[in-house]
């Protein structure tokens, strides 16, 4: 229910003056979203400051929002979505007098900007919470945190009395969605920004072209649509639609058309434009990402010019995504057309030509009214100083592009397509410069294939810290999720909850750092997405229940207790088209396996003294070792299924020794053998613990490690003869 009521003179507002009464609250199911603890301890991203009162107030008969600054029809959308949310995880309100929360706003030129006020303050108390903005980013923000102060208990929902400060760290909190590579409807892109809203993330980077397809409606080269989208686009429409739906929650979206290279889609549609001829679609193995536009055709950067001055008509931020990324020298070295214009311009490299086309293209987007951003690659060369670069080989290049005086958005560390848990996503600061990359000791174990390649991708172990200058050209960073292995179905839950836990890496303090803390708050955080929106548990259960229709429980079992293989070694044992493993049980086992997860902290604080933590872990490995006849009963006949059967003989062998363990059983035989299957199974994990490994290194079964080796190791060792 929504009512409004308008002042009677412009301009004078009073307490209660424009009111909009919205009812929500009441009763959690059993299941609650944040379990026994307290909701301010469940609060991600964790706020600037927090001040807890004594006790809890009721909200069972719903809230009351009391405007006191006028609302814009922005802001009372956000007001409805919040009550919409609030029942969806409270349940619908209940008799009694409703809680009332108090708002104020200031006004905002620079909302939807890198400039934008999201300073908020909210103080829950007894007899009702106010929560007070500097513009309309902060009032997002507050409702959202509000949510997750909100909890269960036997007599009904109640809110956690606090006062929180709170603004972001970083103005640039960003998520890349790849839609090139596999499609995203609109509802599912839309599903992520309602995601992004609640942990205050405020860009979606929409990867919009690269080999694999262009995604946009064209007016002015349709073919991109009629040809170059393979018949998966968004109409302008529908891009228009999204832009407006990401504006409305607090998210600004800037799209990348990437040049000169990753380029294949574009030249499917007008290969008139190729530094080569168009290589055969149909070849087995066939690059999706070496075909390169050739910056010599003055035809090129006529095309450039057109294209990105009708997509900026559709996406109004200040900042355009021009790529630069990976564009493989010999595509023009190889040409005698463009080696003889190389020779004769004086360009020595390829580096060298690309810095002046990248020149042209920052020229391009400038008279348009945006500013340029790149990946690092651009920054190898001199390009003008305000185009913003984006790290991504590894973290040294965060050192050097700002030393060349360039805003930065950090990718380094954040690329969720590593299949890497939260924790080591988490651990790595915008700041660093030596956190990410290849080390010397992986370099002297796992010579690359491809030296020349992978010298980029090094850690420069020597890279000094960032200085004031420096740290004040870092306008933010963006997880990235590449999605040659993730499909639609699939997005969700590669997507979260370890997006969540970038976005508090991105707004809270730089001492914000526990791991343990992050990993009991994840589970929370996840349940409230998926109770306002998000589908990853039903799109997962969906895809378990189409390998084995009728008989998927035995490999939900499995999957609690495995994750998939890391560094892109999903990608090498897919090798070449990579579809099969999209319907395989890698495809439906997290990065972040919480079971696991909780297994293993309790197994620590067994052996450290917790005895009463015995009972629940008799329970888990029971679970899973019954779990394992039983899936190989509901393995037969389905190859995907009975490729991962020796995994799941693995983990019932080390879920029983776990057992015997706690049970007080002696001998030494099923030890030794314990510890022999702990030692190979922990050698499957060295096997994807870099790049280089994954390239080199034979993959365990289906691309599943186990993930409760830490938990049996400390039950083994604690209780070792």
């Amino acid at each position: 229910m929504m009512q409004t009521v308008l002042p009677r003179r412009p301009g004078v507002f009073r307490l209660g003056a424009v009111r909009c009464v919205l009812l929500a609250g009441a009763v959690f199911a059993s299941g609650s979203v944040f379990g026994a603890a307290q909701a301010e301890e469940s609060l991600l991203p964790v706020p600037k400051s927090v001040s807890v009162s004594n006790g809890v107030a009721s909200i069972g008969g719903g809230v009351q929002i009391v405007w006191e600054t006028r609302p814009s029809p922005l802001l009372q959308r956000a007001a409805t979505r919040f009550v919409t949310r609030l029942t969806a995880i409270a349940g619908p309100a209940g008799h009694g007098a409703p809680y009332v929360l108090h708002v104020s706003a200031g006004a905002d030129r620079a909302y939807l900007s890198v400039d934008e006020k999201e300073h908020y303050t909210l103080t829950t108390a007894a007899g009702g919470a106010r929560l007070e903005a500097d513009g309309p980013a902060g009032v997002i923000h507050g409702l959202a945190t509000l949510l997750q102060l909100v909890r269960a208990t036997p007599e009904g929902a109640v809110v956690e009395r606090v006062h929180i400060d709170d603004a972001p760290r970083f103005a640039w909190r960003g998520l890349l969605l790849d839609v090139s590579r596999h499609f995203d409807t609109v509802e599912t892109v839309e599903r992520q920004l309602d995601a992004m809203e609640l942990v205050k993330l405020n860009v979606l980077h929409w990867h919009l072209s690269d080999g694999s397809g262009f995604r946009v409606e064209s007016r002015m080269f349709p073919k991109l649509q009629n040809v170059a989208s393979h018949g998966q686009y968004y109409t302008q429409a529908q891009v228009r639609e999204i832009v407006a739906y990401a504006a409305d929650r607090g998210i600004r979206v800037v799209p990348e058309i990437d040049v000169p290279g990753h380029a294949l889609a574009i030249l499917e549609a007008y290969p008139e434009l190729g530094a080569q001829p168009l290589p055969d679609l149909g070849t087995k193995g066939l690059n999706l990402n070496n075909a390169a536009l050739d910056p010599t055709n003055p035809q090129t950067l006529r095309f450039v010019r057109v294209l990105y001055g009708e997509m900026g008509g559709l996406f109004p931020d200040r900042y355009v995504h021009a790529g630069g990324d990976e564009v493989v020298s010999s595509q023009w070295t190889k040409n005698p057309a463009i080696a003889a214009y190389m020779k004769a311009h004086g360009f020595e490299t390829a580096a060298a030509l690309q810095a002046a086309f990248t020149a042209e293209v920052a020229k391009i987007l400038a008279a348009q009214g945006h500013v340029m951003m790149g990946w690092d690659e651009v920054s190898e060369a001199p390009i003008p100083k305000n185009v913003v670069v984006e790290p991504w080989r590894a973290s040294k290049w965060t050192g050097t592009a700002t030393r060349a005086g360039h805003p930065v958005v950090v990718s380094a560390g954040y690329y969720l397509d590593l299949l890497r848990p939260a924790s080591m996503h988490y651990a790595v600061d915008p700041f660093d410069t030596k956190a990410e990359g290849i080390t010397a000791e992986q370099l002297a174990k796992y010579p690359p294939k491809h030296p020349e390649f992978s010298m980029p991708f090094v850690m420069d172990e020597h890279a000094p810290p960032l200085d004031d200058g420096q740290k004040s050209l870092i306008m933010g960073a963006e997880g990235t999720l590449w999605a040659e292995m993730v499909s639609e179905p699939m997005l969700d839950a590669r997507l979260w909850p370890r997006m969540a836990a970038l976005a508090e890496r991105f707004w809270s303090a730089q001492d914000v750092r526990d791991v343990s803390d992050l990993e009991r708050r994840l589970p929370g955080v996840m349940t409230e997405l998926e109770a306002t929106g998000l589908q990853a548990s039903q799109h997962q259960e969906a895809m378990r229940e189409a390998m084995v229709p009728g008989h998927s429980g035995p490999l939900k079992v499995l999957t609690e207790a495995v994750v998939p293989v890391r560094n892109y070694a999903l990608n090498h044992l897919a090798a070449p088209t990579g579809e099969a493993m999209l319907s395989a049980p890698v495809a439906v086992s997290n990065p972040d396996a919480f079971a696991a997860i909780r297994f293993n902290a309790m197994a620590a604080r067994y052996v450290r003294g917790e005895a009463g933590l015995a009972g629940p872990l008799r329970e888990m490995l029971q679970r899973w070792a019954d779990n394992d006849p039983a899936f190989v009963a509901s393995a037969k006949g389905v190859p995907a299924l009975e490729a991962v059967v020796p995994v799941s003989h693995a983990v019932g062998l080390l879920s029983r020794a776990g057992l015997n363990v706690l049970n007080g059983r002696e001998g030494s035989a099923w030890r030794m053998d314990a510890e022999r299957l702990l030692q190979e199974q922990e050698q499957a994990f060295e096997g994807s613990a870099s790049m280089l490994a994954s390239a080199h290194s034979t993959q365990p079964p289906g691309g599943l490690l186990i993930a409760i080796l830490p938990g049996i190791r400390a039950l083994l060792g604690a209780h070792a003869p």
